[in-house]
């Protein structure tokens, strides 16, 4: 049996008259940037996500460096986690900020609230909390730490969509939400995007004009600015995609909660902590022997992911901006161990159960 890490063809086939009719639309229109798919979309993810506005980018990293532009903080400290994905720390690098990088949570993998408050510095101006592998980071324990520092938080909610934290919207605890929708996503398109929620009009209408060279419906640049926009075609597939994000979600929830039974007393393993806030964008799990335990199921048909297999601080582009090398063990001891297997909506049941067999199979012997 053959088990991909992703199969999209299930969820393309069940939208297939939405988004044919999207894609019809536009070509009677014939507007291919910034026109009507684009404008109902980020409507319909604000209603959806519970924000007041959404404003649609070219990539989630854009998503994320336009937040930082818009909070105005240019040439400060920014704090993120040492363990999530380098376009999170590309993206500090994109606004003219300094990446500053902490320790993860052992259990949970996301930024240590305990531990955060020890790398600020009078330079920090804001944290970045990186809902990794869709699970929300405790928002209500760091915005008690950044009103009681003075800082500013950007979400990274590029692998959390749809996502709430003790069912509160993401954009009560900060001024943006970053979020990506690379194909892959919980909520992908067939291409690159992005966008930022927020509830302020006034961050809103700064993310539109910074997205589009600092123009305002004209030629003229009010501020230095870059070219970042959801194309149409793109809104097109989204919007087709978005009534079915709850149901997916679902569906990530019920596929995690089978390999957490399939694999609940794997020796070899550990499970990656998880809440009921989170939507499952990817079952992570910490394996002894992690690469052989790869090479034993890709002989078995199954592909895995490492996401990710170096932490930030120690990566050739970001190693003058954080610790040296075993200042965070945490982040790198779980680069050393962490697995990602195969989930998706829709995947069948006995695929799941195939690839738990696998790794316990692996670990008895």
């Amino acid at each position: 049996m053959t088990v991909p890490m992703v199969n999209l063809r299930p969820l393309l086939e069940e939208t297939r008259t939405e988004w044919t009719a999207n894609l019809r639309r536009l070509f009677e229109r014939m507007q291919f940037i910034q026109g009507e798919e684009v404008a109902c979309f980020e409507q319909e993810l604000a209603r959806s996500f519970g924000s007041r506005f959404a404003v649609a980018t070219g990539t989630g990293t854009a998503a994320i460096e336009l937040s930082l532009r818009a909070v105005e903080i240019e040439g400060r400290e920014v704090l993120l986690p040492a363990l999530t994905s380098l376009f999170t720390a590309q993206a500090v690098l994109a606004a003219r900020c300094i990446p500053r990088f902490a320790d993860i949570h052992p259990g949970t993998l996301l930024l240590d609230v305990a531990g955060v408050e020890r790398h600020i510095t009078p330079a920090t101006a804001a944290i970045i909390p990186v809902h990794l592998y869709g699970q929300p980071c405790p928002m209500r324990e760091l915005s008690r730490i950044a009103r009681r520092a003075r800082l500013t938080l950007v979400q990274d909610g590029c692998q959390a969509h749809g996502a709430r934290h003790e069912g509160v919207a993401l954009t009560r605890f900060s001024p943006c939400v970053a979020y990506s929708f690379y194909p892959t996503k919980n909520l992908g398109c067939l291409g690159d995007g992005g966008a930022v929620l927020t509830d302020r009009p006034s961050i809103a209408e700064r993310l539109r004009l910074l997205r589009d060279g600092g123009r305002r419906n004209g030629q003229v640049s009010r501020l230095p600015a870059i070219n970042s926009r959801l194309d149409e075609m793109q809104a097109c597939y989204l919007r087709a995609f978005l009534p079915r994000l709850t149901e997916w979600n679902l569906e990530r929830a019920r596929i995690a909660a089978l390999y957490d039974e399939t694999l609940s007393d794997c020796p070899g393993i550990e499970r990656v902590r998880r809440s009921v806030d989170s939507v499952n964008h990817l079952y992570v799990i910490r394996a002894r022997r992690r690469e052989r335990l790869r090479a034993h199921l890709a002989a078995r048909g199954i592909s895995t992911a490492v996401h990710y297999p170096v932490p930030l601080h120690l990566q050739p582009a970001f190693r003058e901006f954080g610790p040296a090398r075993g200042r965070l063990p945490n982040a790198e001891k779980a680069c050393r161990e962490i697995v990602s297997l195969p989930l998706w909506p829709k995947m069948p049941q006995e695929s799941v159960l195939h690839v738990a067999e696998s790794v316990r199979e692996f670990y008895k012997k």
